[in-house]
């Protein structure tokens, strides 16, 4: 009995499929990213306007979805209110907000369901959660769950790769991705991933963070994705690991994927790795025109609802 419940915690510790090699990459100490890119972003100044956000009284088959920055998305149906990977923060420790939320906090409407795609400081902020949280069901990763009870979330559903959560209508499902998902050193067992979201016959995909990998293939395959929102930004990591796309692979995830329409994020906001903010999306239109598929990218501002 002792010996399997041993067995059991040792299993629930071993990190998850598609975990990227934690080493350093080659070549990590040439630069200095303290002096090269945090202590400079200190003595920036925030730009980017919030905007009084109007929601649109949705039809019968629509969906609206409002870029708040970063990773965090409020998307809606006629029936829902679901947030992304809500950020709020000014600061992730030492690294400073550069661009402004797109609307106030206070701004959203009532939220349904909050789903969170990892552990890491700029996608799971236990301010931003507490503050949103009202009596409504959470969605993460498994072992995740930890870092979210207690914030004012009346249910909180942990999910594997390919597990799903039904809400009303709505089918929420994990998908794998290749990244990792500790919020400290010595958790690397935390699960990640991205969502896929199903209602009425539409669909939304929102990836998470993720190097590029061949399961966006299998992604694509096993699930219909209609709207897919992919990272561009933090490919030039001070690690010199890989673990975010960048807009050319991105746009190979989108093309992989079968999806419709291509919608960027995680850029912009935090700079993260040695890359210029403005980087990320002159190289995704470049790269989009060349692979003919231009017209389906829609960059979005943050703040403003869009209808799909």
């Amino acid at each position: 009995m002792v010996r399997k419940f041993i067995e059991k915690k040792i299993a629930a510790r071993k990190k998850p499929d598609l975990h990227v090699d934690m080493k350093l990459g080659s070549g990590w100490h040439k630069r200095n990213f303290l002096a090269e890119v945090v202590i400079p972003s200190m003595f920036t100044k925030r730009h980017g306007e919030k905007t009084k956000p109007v929601y649109p009284e949705l039809r019968e088959g629509q969906l609206c979805i409002t870029w708040i920055g970063h990773a965090s998305f409020l998307i809606q149906t006629p029936e829902h209110s679901i947030l992304i990977d809500p950020n709020w923060a000014k600061w992730l420790k030492v690294i400073k907000r550069i661009r402004q939320p797109g609307i106030e906090i206070h701004d959203l409407p009532a939220i349904d369901l909050v789903l969170v795609t990892h552990a890491h400081f700029d996608h799971l902020d236990r301010k931003t959660l507490r503050a949103v949280a009202s009596d409504q069901a959470i969605v993460v990763p498994e072992h995740v769950g930890g870092l979210v009870h207690g914030l004012g979330f009346n249910h909180v559903q942990e999910l594997r790769q390919w597990e799903c959560f039904e809400f009303g209508d709505l089918k929420v499902t994990l998908t794998p991705a290749r990244h990792w998902g500790a919020r400290v050193l010595h958790d690397s067992h935390r699960g990640f991933g991205g969502f896929h979201i199903e209602y009425a016959g539409r669909s939304v995909f929102h990836c998470g963070d993720s190097a590029w990998f061949e399961g966006f293939t299998e992604i694509g395959e096993r699930l219909p994705v209609e709207i897919a929102l992919l990272p561009i930004g933090a490919y030039e990591a001070p690690t010199k690991r890989d673990v975010h796309m960048n807009p050319e692979e991105a746009i190979d995830a989108f093309l992989q994927l079968k999806a419709r329409t291509l919608v960027p994020m995680h850029y912009g906001t935090f700079r993260l790795s040695y890359e210029p903010l403005h980087e990320p999306p002159e190289r995704l239109i470049r790269h989009g025109a060349d692979k003919q598929v231009i017209d389906r990218i829609r960059i979005l501002n943050e703040g403003e609802p869009t209808v799909f």
